[in-house]
């Protein structure tokens, strides 16, 4: 079988991710993860994503539906929705961050009230234990109630019901006992690396070691039997190319010369953490351009915008758009990676992107 080229990778990323919409479930089972995030620009990334895969998706469907759908928030490389199968893999889950004394005493009687008294907002919580303040991990103030649900829900005790009004309401849980011995560790850490590689396909080399790394945040206390997967699935597991003093990997059962990766005609405005362009060195790598998130950036230093939607068209990201909907009525504003399209078709693919993405908007 001939090496991939290049274009062959570049079609394959595109259309191995973006398949044909299909139900919430079945999305996020074949996603395997979907990144969260709370910025609605013009709606969270976690809406974005998905409005691409599954039918008639409409923003906030995946929040009013959650408590129905065998899924759970939690982590993995970063903070979204998973399949609740996956939990295993990561659970019982065991911080870095120790507790002192004083945070585990705190932590136990939170946690023998949630269970005493069933699914709880932070505000209750907040209301009959008046914790105050605390330095959060980014050197700012936040609540200490909801630093410590945060902690107990890190840690597998307690688990996202549903949400009200964008805040996490808490109810305990209790997962089962993992297989502790090296094989089931080792087991473990295979299935997660497999997990991350499905999702973020094709990889140059440096992203798959970057990718495992972030699964300290999942499961950290796998974190030398990941590092042991990862040599393992690199010279035995996964398949792989050089090109041009990069090598990529991808799932061996996966063929990215087929002619089954071609492109389509749709044109679509993407999640700034869609797994087509969430990779910003495979990005590079993929379209010779760079792109960046620049919500947290000073808006004088700014040259995407707030919260750029990255643009693609058939299998090449050409731009990108930031939208706003004050009053329900999309306002949008592009910018191009270089010349921007001309012609009849391009016109015709935003404004079909640019309808969807108002229908998307609309409540139900």
């Amino acid at each position: 079988m001939a090496e991939p080229t290049l274009d062959d990778l570049r079609r394959y990323a595109v259309a191995r991710t973006l398949f044909s919409p299909t139900t919430l479930p079945a999305a996020i089972r074949k996603l395997g993860f979907v990144q969260a995030d709370p910025i609605r620009a013009p709606a969270r990334a976690q809406d974005l994503t998905l409005r691409h895969r599954v039918k008639d998706y409409r923003a906030g469907d995946l929040e009013s539906r959650y408590s129905r759908l065998a899924i759970e928030e939690d982590c993995l490389v970063n903070y979204g929705f998973l399949p609740r199968e996956h939990l295993a893999l990561m659970h019982p889950r065991e911080s870095t961050r120790a507790w002192d004394a004083d945070t585990q005493r705190k932590a136990a009687e939170v946690l023998a009230y949630v269970q005493a008294h069933g699914p709880v907002h932070p505000r209750q919580v907040e209301l009959h234990f008046a914790h105050g303040r605390v330095t959060n991990y980014w050197g700012g103030s936040s609540n200490a109630t909801t630093h410590l649900l945060d902690g107990l829900h890190y840690r597998g005790l307690l688990r996202v019901v549903r949400r009200d009004s964008g805040t996490r309401v808490y109810a305990a849980v209790a997962h089962a006992p993992a297989d502790d011995s090296p094989a089931g560790r080792a087991q473990r850490a295979a299935a997660l690396i497999a997990l991350v590689v499905r999702k973020y396909a094709p990889l140059p080399a440096a992203s798959l070691t970057y990718l495992v790394r972030l699964l300290g945040y999942g499961a950290p206390h796998l974190a030398a039997q990941t590092q042991a997967a990862l040599r393992i699935a690199r010279d035995e597991e996964l398949a792989s190319c050089r090109i041009d003093g990069t090598t990529w990997y991808w799932p061996a059962d996966e063929t990215p010369a087929s002619k089954r990766h071609a492109p389509d005609d749709a044109l679509r405005l993407l999640a700034p953490f869609d797994p087509v362009v969430w990779d910003r060195r495979r990005f590079e790598l993929l379209w010779g351009w760079t792109y960046k998130f620049e919500a947290y950036t000073p808006a004088p230093q700014r040259r995407f915008g707030y919260y750029a939607l990255p643009m693609l068209w058939h299998e090449q990201v050409i731009g990108w758009a930031n939208v706003s909907a004050p009053g329900g009525s999309l306002q949008p504003s592009f910018g191009y990676a270089a010349t921007p399209p001309r012609g009849a078709a391009f016109r015709a693919a935003l404004d079909d992107e640019l309808q969807r993405m108002t229908q998307f908007l609309a409540p139900r």
